[in-house]
């Protein structure tokens, strides 16, 4: 799965705070992502959101 950093991914299941939409910033092993609801910051593994996500909204 190709996601590069400045992608918008959205995921299966939503953020406590509403938001499916999450904003990569940083790529790897893992990634780092910033929910564009609340602006919360999480790292995951690759496996992990390659499982969870349902689109990829790239940014031109």
């Amino acid at each position: 799965m190709d996601i590069n950093v400045g992608d918008i991914v959205k995921l299966k299941k939503q953020h406590p705070c509403g938001s499916r939409e999450w904003e990569v910033l940083r790529s790897g092993a893992d990634f780092r992502l910033k929910c564009a609801g609340c602006g919360h910051q999480i790292m995951i593994a690759r496996s992990a959101l390659e499982k969870n996500v349902r689109e990829i909204i790239r940014k031109t």
